[in-house]
């Protein structure tokens, strides 16, 4: 718990931009929720500051006053104003009223056509679910939406756009902006169009304090990833790249690290908040602008899987600032590009049995997942003996198993059965055709102590399932995880193609009115 404190402090002093007795503002990062979407996880900004604040003054248990003015979206990042004195509320609130706040935001975009300065003028109505649709005109129920357009700096589709909030609006700049046929970049709800992150973020704010009337004008810098992504340059470019004397881009050490910062705050709520889960994806590719690398939380460890021919893994300096997120050890598995390529997954070069930076962790330890313990192995391979994916899976079946039978099939080291086991399922049968796969899933099952009846069958697949509709059996529920290739003596599997073949001989095992979890 100390360890994941100090890789994930509730805040980082370097985030606050201005301080004084009545005021804060704060440098919001991308991934973070302004205002805590589940009251259960208290991962967002303003719980977060409102403890360092109380932290930082030795202000004991009781949580400082912080009023909430304003909001950023979850994946934009910037300048936010809070108020630390309730005699500042009223002062900032007739800014916010009037709109004599300037906000001024950085957007990345493609397809922009339109000169600058301009005016865009929409309507916006809110359609089901959150999305904001957008009209020319007005129409019932809609309200007038005002964005300034100042300024534009453009490499062939590519822009990066100034552009300043004339109203306040839901998704306002996303909305009409993509109204225009320039979708914000990494915008998922208005415009598709792939990135490093949602590329929005509030550089400016220019407003008068409201207790001593100086005039603020504070600025957030721009991440790194916007005039990379505006060059067309991705992590690669950087990658042997220290730049010049004199020049300030970024070299390939300063974005990585970006990323990966961002990466970790994305998952604040999983590291910092939840006691009872220690084992998650912490980045995941290109997803979190890091294409080709993707990093597993197990513990205190982190594992890292590199795909072959990436540049982003190719070097020392990747593995360098993965070693320095403060992890006890770093373990490191290189994928063949293709993922049907056959290869000995005990090769040294592709799995080193020990760290590659950090201290090597025990031979065989628990992590947890919603509270389960799963025995793994990070020198043992290019498995650990758990697939994180499945964490939300899991969950679902010890939720909804209890009194079932149950059939885990191509059972690996048996994380479904100690789901359903923990859910009370009356009796299991995991069938994997690997002896040491089969039997590590008997020792994670027996360490759980559970009650009912657990049988474990080494066997492949495909002909137990034959024998067991020979024999009529049924079960309550099946669990279906297969590899995506496999080839034993007497059969063959490939994802895909031979689903439909799998799919009709486990129909035939499902109780009527059963259940069927495939999983991919």
């Amino acid at each position: 718990m100390e360890r994941a404190q100090a890789i994930w402090p509730e805040f980082r002093p370097e985030w606050v931009l201005f301080e004084d007795d009545s005021i804060v503002v704060v440098n919001k990062p991308p991934g973070v929720s302004t205002q805590a979407a589940n009251p259960a996880v208290p991962d967002d900004l303003v719980t977060r500051l409102r403890r360092f604040l109380s932290e930082r003054n030795g202000a004991g248990p009781e949580l400082p006053y912080l009023g909430v003015h304003q909001r950023l979206d979850k994946g934009t990042s910037g300048a936010m104003v809070f108020t630390k004195d309730p005699a500042a509320n009223a002062g900032l609130a007739r800014q916010f009223e009037e709109r004599t706040i300037e906000k001024g935001y950085v957007a990345g975009v493609i397809g922009w056509k339109g000169s600058t300065p301009t005016t865009l003028e929409h309507w916006l109505s809110r359609q089901k679910g959150r999305s904001m649709a957008v009209d020319r005109k007005a129409v019932p129920g809609a309200k007038k939406a005002v964005l300034f357009v100042d300024e534009a700096r453009k490499r062939g589709p590519r822009t990066l756009l100034r552009v300043r909030l004339g109203t306040g609006r839901t998704h306002q700049i996303r909305a009409q902006l993509a109204a225009e046929g320039a979708p914000v970049v990494g915008d998922a709800e208005y415009g598709r169009e792939p990135g490093p992150r949602l590329l929005l973020h509030a550089y400016r704010l220019r407003f008068t304090h409201p207790v001593t009337g100086e005039g603020m004008d504070v600025e957030a810098p721009l991440p790194a990833c916007f005039n990379l992504w505006l060059e067309g340059e991705g992590m690669s470019a950087l990658a042997d790249r220290d730049g010049p004397p004199g020049r300030t881009a970024p070299t390939f050490r300063d974005a990585l690290e970006g990323r990966l910062r961002d990466a970790l705050e994305a998952r604040f709520g999983l590291g910092r908040r939840s006691p009872d889960t220690d084992c998650f994806r912490l980045v995941h590719g290109a997803a979190d602008g890091l294409p080709g690398m993707a990093l597993d939380r197990y513990g205190d460890f982190l594992v890292a899987h590199l795909e072959e021919g990436a540049v982003i893994g190719g070097g020392e300096g990747a593995l360098d600032a993965v070693g320095d997120l403060g992890f006890r050890g770093v373990y490191v598995k290189y994928r063949p590009r293709q993922a049907n390529e056959l290869v000995d997954t005990r090769r040294d070069d592709l799995a080193p049995a020990h760290a590659v930076r950090g201290e090597d962790a025990p031979e065989e330890f628990t992590v947890f997942q919603h509270g389960l313990p799963f025995r793994v192995r990070l020198g043992d391979g290019l498995s650990t003996g758990l697939f994180l994916d499945q964490r939300m899976n899991r969950e679902y079946v010890r939720d909804t198993c209890r009194g079932l039978r149950v059939l885990n099939l191509f059972a690996y080291t048996c994380p479904f059965t100690v789901a359903a086991a923990a859910g009370g399922a009356a009796e299991t049968v995991s069938v994997d055709v690997a002896r040491p796969a089969i039997d590590w899933g008997q020792r994670n099952v027996e360490a759980l102590g559970s009650d009912g009846a657990h049988r474990f069958v080494r066997e492949d697949v495909f002909p137990y399932l034959e024998r067991l509709g020979r024999r009529g059996e049924r079960f309550d529920l099946v669990l279906v995880d297969p590899p995506t290739y496999a080839t034993t003596k007497r059969s063959r599997f490939r994802s895909g193609a031979d689903w439909v073949r799998l799919a009709e001989a486990v129909a035939k095992v499902v109780h009527p009115g059963g259940r069927l979890l495939c999983c991919s």
